[in-house]
C-alpha cells in the first residue's frame, strides 16, 4: 500500500516536471551568419532567430558550448516574452581559435532552479582575429534588434514613471543611514583609538584613519574634476567605513588577549 502511494506520488511529481518544462517550446528558424559551418570575425555576433511560445512570461538566453563545456563568450540579455513570437539571441567569441558544437537555449527567471535548458541548436562555429567580411544583415535580424531596442526604451520610461513605494523609501534611507553611521564610525573609532593607546597599537590604529581620510579624499577630488567618477561613492564609503570598524574591533579584542594596559 505505502510502495503504491510513493509511485503514484513519485508519477505525479514527474508529471508535473514535465508540464513545467514543456510549457516554454523554442525553436532556431535561422541564423546569421547561416550555415553549419561558420567562421566569426574579431568581435563578430552569431545572431539566432528563436520561435517561441510559452505560457508564462519567461525569459531567453542562447550560450555556446564545445564538446559539453560552456565556451567563453558573450551572449545576449534578456527581456521578457509571453504568448508566442520570435525572440533574438546571439553570442561573441571571447578568444581567436575558440570553438563551438552546438549552441544550448535556455528559458526562465534567470534564477538557477527557475531556468532550464529547453532546446539545442547543433552548428559548428569557430572565431578567428581577422576582421568581419562586409554583409548585408538579413531583415529579420533588423527587425528583431528593434524591438529589443523599442522594449528596452520601455521598460526604462515606465522605470522612471513608477513612483517609489514607502517600502523602497524605508529600504534607501534605512541603506544611507547605515553608510552615515559606518563612515562616521570608521573615522571616530581609530581616532578614538590613536588618543588612548601607545606605541604599537597607536601606529596599527593609524592604518585604518589614513585609510578612510584618503578614500574621502580621492571621492572628493575626483567629483570635483569629474562628478561623474564616483556615482558608487555610498557603496565605497560603506566598504572602507565597514573595514576600519572591524580592524578597530579586532585590534580590541588583540589588546585584551595581550593585556595590554588600557
Amino acid at each position: 500500500m505505502f510502495r503504491s502511494s510513493a509511485f503514484i506520488l513519485f508519477a505525479m511529481a514527474l508529471a508535473v516536471a514535465a508540464d513545467a518544462h514543456a510549457e516554454t517550446q523554442v525553436r532556431v528558424l535561422a541564423t546569421y551568419p547561416a550555415g553549419t559551418s561558420i567562421t566569426l570575425g574579431a568581435n563578430q555576433n552569431f545572431y539566432l532567430r528563436i520561435g517561441y511560445t510559452a505560457d508564462a512570461p519567461v525569459m531567453i538566453w542562447a550560450r555556446p558550448y564545445f564538446q559539453g563545456r560552456e565556451v567563453n563568450a558573450g551572449s545576449n540579455p534578456s527581456r521578457r516574452y509571453t504568448g508566442s513570437g520570435e525572440a533574438l539571441g546571439w553570442f561573441f567569441l571571447m578568444e581567436p581559435g575558440a570553438m563551438v558544437d552546438e549552441v544550448r537555449i535556455s528559458a526562465g527567471d534567470g534564477s538557477r532552479n527557475g531556468t532550464h535548458l529547453v532546446a539545442t541548436y547543433g552548428v559548428r562555429v569557430s572565431g578567428s582575429a581577422r576582421p568581419a567580411e562586409p554583409a548585408n544583415e538579413p531583415a529579420w535580424l533588423t527587425t528583431l534588434r528593434e524591438e529589443d531596442k523599442r522594449a528596452q526604451r520601455e521598460a526604462y520610461d515606465q522605470q522612471l514613471n513608477t513612483p517609489v513605494s514607502a517600502g523602497d523609501m524605508v529600504l534607501f534611507n534605512g541603506f544611507m543611514l547605515m553608510v552615515v553611521a559606518l563612515a562616521f564610525g570608521g573615522i571616530a573609532a581609530p581616532i578614538w583609538a590613536i588618543r588612548r593607546w601607545h606605541g604599537g597599537w597607536r601606529i596599527a590604529a593609524a592604518v585604518p584613519a589614513v585609510m578612510i581620510g584618503f578614500v574621502i579624499a580621492r571621492i572628493a577630488v575626483g567629483t570635483a574634476s569629474d562628478p561623474t567618477s564616483h556615482n558608487l561613492w555610498p557603496f565605497e564609503l560603506l566598504q572602507v567605513g565597514a573595514l576600519s570598524v572591524v580592524v578597530i574591533g579586532v585590534l580590541l579584542v588583540a589588546r585584551k588577549v595581550t593585556g595590554a594596559p588600557a
